[in-house]
């Protein structure tokens, strides 16, 4: 069921589905809360999922020029709030993983536990930051077509784009349909967000990173070597994924989550 509740000066746009325990999955950049629909079918009963468009993205509005991750979890809050959860166990695909890591610095309290799921706790680097403006530039030229077009192909492994091409032309759909000026303020957003690599490290909530041997965007071995997870954690390679394993290898993700949170909470 889709719902929509009033968040500062917009709205914010959800689906609600099932019933049982809170699995919260939020999208990344240039995806909307339809990113998850098939990857939810993967998923065993006993789930309540509740998947959020992040301000800017789908059909949630724009609060203002610059989406900070923390504003993106006060979105995610508002709707938990809104629902009577209490507790929720956080999937965060890419820019939704520095969201769920800025809900877990907020709101510890209301965090079971979290999903990295191809995202990472560091800022941007200086060439990430370029890249960004590049797309900000883009998107003030009229050509945001083109970063979809560019970007969407790259998220997927190389031998995944022919037997997904359905799946490739139905996100580079979604991406395409996003605000310009929620594009520009989530990459705004972006680029300001600090690390939390210390946070990740130190909590006591139970987080498992999931990354694609193939990813284009967050190379595998930077992920593998560089973060340091916390006591209770697990760390699960997608061998045949790139950067969006929740298409690319929907069961397998979709079982390694619910394993991780039947063994941890």
């Amino acid at each position: 069921m889709i719902k929509t509740i009033p968040f500062q000066n917009t709205e914010i746009t959800y689906s609600d589905t099932g019933e049982g325990r809170a699995l919260v999955l939020l999208h990344g950049y240039l995806e909307s809360h339809e990113i998850w629909n098939r990857f939810r079918d993967h998923l065993q009963q006993g789930w309540r999922v509740i998947c959020p468009d992040l301000p800017g993205h789908g059909k949630s509005g724009v609060t203002g020029d610059v989406h900070s991750m923390e504003l993106l979890a006060e979105s995610v809050l508002a709707v938990t709030d809104h629902c009577g959860i209490e507790k929720c166990f956080i999937v965060g695909h890419s820019m939704g993983g520095y969201a769920a890591l800025a809900f877990l610095e907020l709101y510890p309290e209301k965090t079971e536990g979290l999903c990295l799921f191809h995202s990472h706790p560091f800022p941007d680097t200086t060439q990430v930051m370029n890249n960004r403006c590049r797309e900000i530039v883009l998107v003030n030229q009229g050509k945001k077509e083109l970063i979809s077009k560019i970007n969407i192909p790259r998220a997927f492994a190389p031998a995944n784009l022919e037997r997904l091409e359905p799946e490739v032309e139905r996100a580079t759909r979604i991406a395409t349909a996003t605000p310009d000026d929620g594009i520009i303020a989530c990459l705004n957003g972006m680029m300001k967000r600090p690390s939390r690599a210390t946070l990740l490290e130190k909590t006591t909530k139970p987080v498992l990173l999931i990354a694609g041997v193939n990813d284009n965007y967050i190379p595998f071995e930077d992920v593998a070597k560089k973060i340091n997870l916390p006591r209770y954690s697990r760390f699960v390679a997608l061998e045949n994924s790139g950067h969006i394993g929740l298409i690319e290898e929907p069961a397998k993700s979709a079982g390694t989550i619910e394993k991780f949170i039947k063994e941890f909470l």
